[in-house]
């Protein structure tokens, strides 16, 4: 869906894509699952390790966003040696940034998106919806 953005004078600028939460690229649980049944989609936990530990989104990888800017800009190696995982490429799509209620998913999809990862994309529906629809499975 288009929308117009106005200015201070209430001018009409060019149309932009609406998206939820301020422009953050989101996806939504069907698009999340049938991306985790492919094998086409890096989750990042940005929870606390405590929250993460009481249960995560299978497959997920735990990095609190208050460390994720440092993360992000590890070197490789260093990357793996602490998080035992191949650090992203900025190039890599669906890289999807999650957390309990989606205000930090939405930050850590915005830092990343800030250092250079085009695809990272914000679960907002977040855990609470995972825990919901994927309890009823």
């Amino acid at each position: 869906m288009l929308r117009w953005q106005r200015g201070w004078a209430g001018a009409a600028f060019l149309p932009v894509a609406r998206r939820t939460m301020a422009g953050a690229p989101t996806v939504s649980h069907p698009e999340l699952r049938s991306l985790l049944a492919a094998g086409r989609a890096r989750l990042f936990d940005v929870r606390s390790r405590e929250e993460a530990a009481a249960g995560t989104i299978p497959g997920a990888l735990n990095i609190p966003v208050s460390e994720l800017e440092s993360a992000l800009q590890m070197e490789p190696a260093a990357f793996q040696a602490l998080y035992s995982a191949e650090k992203p490429k900025v190039e890599d799509e669906n890289l999807v940034f999650f957390c309990q209620m989606g205000k930090r998913g939405f930050q850590a999809t915005q830092l990343a998106r800030g250092l250079g990862y085009t695809g990272a994309r914000n679960y907002a529906g977040a855990y609470r919806e995972w825990l919901e629809k994927e309890g009823q499975r």
